[in-house]
């Protein structure tokens, strides 16, 4: 068992974590958490007098908010419903903060609406706005997703199995549509390591028709530099 250090006080360290216990989190958050700093460094360089610009960066928090608003309805529908049906109240703390989070996020989908029509003497102001409430709301999440990670990650691990906690992903993930799956795999991508993408591909081969995975094949390979692209066909039986 691997043990997380953590200074007197310290609220977001476990105590303890499993080293080879599924963890349901890992893949996903690693990604949400590329998705949101990409998104806040787009919306602080952003010049706002170019249209063009202006609007794909306003896609793309909108794309961002949209991901998150599933991912915490994803978390509530899946992983809280489990933790809550063999200890009551113990999803209870992450369950409130989704409520915040919500809205949260139809806050700043106001915000960049209210930027991408703005008036031109408007617009620096609310694109600062946007900017610095979008990057607190990050900064709320990666707290969030750290306590997820270490008390319900704790939670899920005393109640169920891992062949229980697979069949509950496998479950999750049979209701995510491609395009949604496509978006994901993007970030992923980005974050994962090597090995973690080529287990992850492992698992999509196991399950998915291959025509839909060698397409999700295909939105990584647009991601990676060749060095990386070349390990990882290596890793999973493909020629680079």
């Amino acid at each position: 068992m691997d043990t997380v250090s953590a200074q007197p006080g310290n609220p977001y360290a476990a105590a303890a974590v499993p080293a080879t216990r599924f963890d349901i989190y890992v893949f996903i958050h690693k990604a949400l958490r590329e998705f949101m700093h990409h998104t806040v460094a787009a919306v602080g360089a952003m010049d706002v007098a170019d249209a063009g610009e202006r609007a794909e960066v306003c896609d793309q928090v909108e794309l961002l908010l949209a991901t998150l608003r599933g991912h915490v309805q994803h978390e509530n529908d899946f992983i809280h419903t489990a933790i809550e049906a063999r200890r009551p109240g113990g999803a209870a703390d992450t369950a409130e903060d989704h409520v915040g989070h919500l809205e949260a996020i139809a806050n700043l989908e106001d915000e960049a609406h209210a930027l991408r029509s703005a008036a031109p003497g408007q617009r620096a102001a609310l694109a600062l706005r946007l900017y610095r409430h979008l990057a607190v709301f990050v900064g709320e999440n990666l707290l969030h997703m750290q306590v997820e990670e270490t008390h319900n990650n704790a939670a899920l691990w005393a109640l169920y199995r891992d062949d229980e906690l697979l069949e509950l992903h496998e479950r999750l993930m049979a209701t995510i549509p491609p395009q949604e799956m496509a978006l994901v795999l993007r970030w992923m991508a980005m974050a994962l390591s090597v090995p973690e993408l080529a287990i992850l591909f492992a698992e999509l081969r196991a399950k998915a028709p291959p025509q839909a995975v060698e397409a999700l094949l295909g939105v990584v390979r647009e991601q990676l530099p060749a060095p990386r692209w070349a390990r990882l066909a290596m890793a999973i039986g493909r020629q680079p």
